[in-house]
């Protein structure tokens, strides 16, 4: 049996509540349901904010195991694909022991 090819452009969930749609925020990984992009979260999550702050500050258009989610799909992609996840703006510099 052969192998239906995923039409790039459809919606697709990439998480129980992570999902890409082209017809929402230009495909980006958004929250299910809302415009609130993955990214932002993550950002935020990267600053030290508590969880329990940027859920307040989204209004309650994401849960806690809606970031927690993210931050492991983030974790899988950089894990498994890190050529793919460059970092902007940083480098790795040799330290002297």
């Amino acid at each position: 049996m052969a192998k239906r090819k995923q039409d790039p452009l459809a919606k697709r969930a990439i998480g129980r509540f992570i999902v890409l749609d082209p017809e929402i925020c230009h495909g980006k990984p958004t929250f299910r349901g809302t415009r609130i992009l993955m990214a932002d979260v993550l950002e935020q999550a990267a600053a030290g904010v508590a969880w329990e702050t940027i859920i307040k500050e989204w209004r309650g258009g994401i849960s806690m195991e809606a970031i927690s989610e993210a931050v492991l799909l983030a974790n899988q992609t950089f894990r498994d694909h890190p050529a793919q996840c460059p970092a902007p703006g940083y480098g790795l510099k040799r330290v002297q022991v």
